[in-house]
């Protein structure tokens, strides 16, 4: 078991805003009044989005352990890379992003984000054995800096850990304040930080996550997450939908397009189409299987991500 963290580095301000969404929860079944959003996009730092909150406390470790750089390792498009950039610059701190593939002749969305805040990117080319793979890449690529006389820490994928995942243990007592009745809150989950933190503050019970296919079981995913931060959660315990992958991690499923434009032109709120459109998309499922009731209170996590959208392929076939 992990020892619990007991420092952070500021990062933004909180808590984030709670916001209805009356137009929205009409549209998908819930009373005017039974859907929130957790807007975890307005957390301000180079576009915002939930992974803040797990920096403030990675950061404020690899700082204890004096660290000048810090690698870490994602999608091309990682919402956490281009955060993981942006809080390096405003420490001072060097970052190194370990990405898949190839650079592109364009550059869009996180990539261009990434290059804007000052960070070197490593291309690993196509690696077989998906984030062990580049999780290797990384610790040979801070092995290089080593030997160049740099202090790196290795941040792991998507922030999550038994350390980042204390930032949202804290976001779920920023929701249970601001919304103390609310029966389920919604979540994508990712590297599965996002959904532990909440589970652990809030119960498994009231937390439902959305598999986005960022890794290859969700469910074990989390657990192990909990376990590390202490918790006696088991993965059976665990509301986790995985009906919204798809073809894959990075495919715009039909569901999650048709989230997006509700979303968009019910709210104004423009998610994104890998993480916070299948949540929604998830959320819609749940209702329509009768999992979540008409008469329930919902606070759906808002978590950011929007840049995402600017790089990806198929991002011009929603307005088509």
């Amino acid at each position: 078991m992990s020892t619990p963290p007991t420092d952070r580095v500021a990062l933004a301000s909180w808590p984030t805003p709670m916001e209805a969404a009356p137009r929205l929860a009409a549209e998908i079944g819930l009373r005017a009044d039974g859907l929130w959003l957790k807007r975890d996009d307005l957390t301000g730092l180079a576009a915002g989005g939930n992974k803040i909150r797990k920096l403030e406390w990675t950061l404020a470790a690899a700082l204890a352990e004096g660290a000048d750089t810090v690698v870490t390792t994602g999608a091309p498009q990682s919402n956490h890379a281009r955060l993981t950039a942006a809080a390096a610059a405003r420490l001072g701190l060097r970052a190194v992003l370990v990405f898949p593939g190839a650079p592109a002749s364009g550059v869009q969305g996180n990539l261009l984000l990434d290059g804007l805040l000052g960070a070197t990117i490593v291309w690993t080319g196509d690696v077989a054995g998906g984030h062990e793979a580049l999780g290797a890449a990384a610790a040979s690529t801070a092995d290089e800096l080593r030997e160049q006389g740099r202090h790196p820490v290795i941040i792991p994928f998507g922030g999550s850990n038994a350390v980042g995942a204390q930032g949202y243990r804290l976001a779920g007592r920023e929701i249970a304040g601001q919304r103390p009745d609310c029966a389920h809150v919604v979540c994508a989950v990712g590297s599965g930080g996002t959904m532990a933190g909440l589970v652990a503050a809030l119960g498994a019970h009231r937390v439902l996550g959305v598999h986005t296919g960022a890794v290859p079981d969700a469910r074990a995913q989390v657990a192990a997450l909990l376990a590390d931060m202490g918790e006696s959660t088991v993965a059976e315990d665990l509301r986790i939908r995985e009906d919204q992958v798809g073809s894959g991690y990075e495919a715009l499923t039909a569901t999650a397009a048709e989230a997006l434009r509700l979303a968009a032109r019910t709210e104004g709120l423009v998610l994104d189409p890998t993480y916070t459109a299948r949540a929604l998309a998830g959320l819609v499922a749940e209702i329509e299987d009768g999992t979540i009731g008409a008469a329930d209170e919902v606070v759906f996590l808002a978590s950011g991500g929007l840049p995402g959208l600017f790089g990806h392929p198929r991002a011009a076939s929603l307005v088509e």
